[in-house]
């Protein structure tokens, strides 16, 4: 139906012979606005409308479907679960991305097919002005009421049943880490506690995990020299690997004042009290910041710098932040050498090592 420019005669919009259509008109007119072209897509109730609406419906049913696929893996899949040569973890992140890029796809193409396909093509010209009197506050009030029914939900009842299937799910997704939480305990399944490292004397059956380098080799005190610093891992199965990427750990020979003031601070600590081996310290590389690796030390003033964000880290006070977005300092892990000579880690971190989560006091 295309209409064209209204008349500027005042028209009664209590004639019982106006159409509903009719009287929104003359609500915009009141208005100053003109609706100087309008025309559906397609008829009420016609063959080609329900084609259009089952099509936006099955948009948003799919991005359901594919919202619900997301929690299930999110909160059930057994990453750490091994099959054959593969283990579950290596498909765990990419079809979160895949099932999540699929529910969003299917918001955005159910929006704009709806958009382009079932909304009526209209032209309307509006002048500003000021002031309104009783009736036209009612007209305006129904004009509203209009353009919802011109979204189509209230005679389109198979829309508004795939919204609500469709992006309830959706709403859910965002609240997805609190109901894992709440039915998968992350501190029942070792591997998958934030808490722990590779470090924890329990991947290593019950003993002292050595200090190693990425080729596993392990490290002795001598193999730092006073200013230097190493990066070693936990020397336990696959201790180098992403498999423990929350374990690389910056081992750092200091000059001997500043030992003295990194001893002084830590034994001040409760919880990094005792934590270093004479004039060495051990402390995590996982940024408190965004998890970046946190390597550039600088020896004259025992500075660590995180070259992602730019924050730095007092290595003699703890690694307490003093510069950047970081307001949490490095974990440092209670190192010893073992009766062969090599560095061990006394126990795991005592703090939990990377950047904040809810669960972090």
């Amino acid at each position: 139906m295309s209409t064209k420019t209204p008349s500027t005669e005042a028209v009664d919009i209590n004639d019982p012979k106006l159409s509903r259509f009719e009287i929104i008109r003359e609500g915009a007119r009141r208005d100053d606005i003109e609706i100087v072209h309008y025309e559906p897509q397609f008829a009420p109730g016609s063959k080609a409308e329900k084609r259009m609406v089952r099509i936006v419906a099955g948009f948003f049913l799919i991005t359901g479907v594919a919202s619900l696929a997301f929690l299930g893996i999110f909160i059930f899949w057994p990453w750490e679960y091994e099959f054959g040569a593969y283990t579950a973890s290596k498909f765990y992140t990419p079809l979160l991305g895949v099932t999540l890029g699929i529910a969003l796809l299917g918001i955005g193409f159910g929006i704009l097919t709806w958009a382009k396909k079932l909304l009526p093509h209209e032209i309307s010209v509006q002048d500003r002005h000021v002031g309104t009197n009783a009736d036209e506050q009612k007209l305006t009030g129904e004009t509203a009421l209009y353009m919802l029914d011109e979204l189509g939900l209230k005679r389109r009842p198979l829309l508004k049943g795939a919204i609500g299937l469709g992006l309830a799910p959706v709403a859910v997704v965002a609240a997805a880490p609190l109901i894992g939480g709440l039915i998968k305990d992350p501190h029942g399944d070792e591997r998958q506690s934030m808490f722990k490292t590779g470090f924890n004397a329990d991947y290593n059956d019950g003993k002292l995990v050595r200090l190693v380098r990425e080729d596993g080799s392990p490290v002795r005190p001598e193999d730092v020299s006073a200013g230097g610093q190493i990066t070693v891992f936990p020397g336990i199965s696959h201790g180098a690997t992403n498999e423990w990427a929350d374990s690389p750990t910056l081992l750092i020979h200091l000059r001997a004042n500043d030992a003295a003031k990194a001893a002084e601070a830590a034994d001040a600590d409760e919880i990094n009290k005792g934590a270093y081996y004479g004039p060495y310290v051990a402390f995590s590389k996982i940024c408190s910041h965004a998890g970046c690796p946190a390597s550039l030390y600088e020896q004259q003033t025992n500075r660590l710098l995180c070259p992602c964000h730019q924050s730095q880290f007092l290595i003699i006070d703890n690694a307490r932040p003093i510069f950047g977005p970081a307001h949490r300092r490095l974990a440092m892990l209670p190192i010893e050498v073992d009766a062969e000579g090599f560095f061990v880690a006394k126990a795991d971190y005592k703090e939990a090592v990377g950047p904040d989560f809810w669960e972090r006091p």
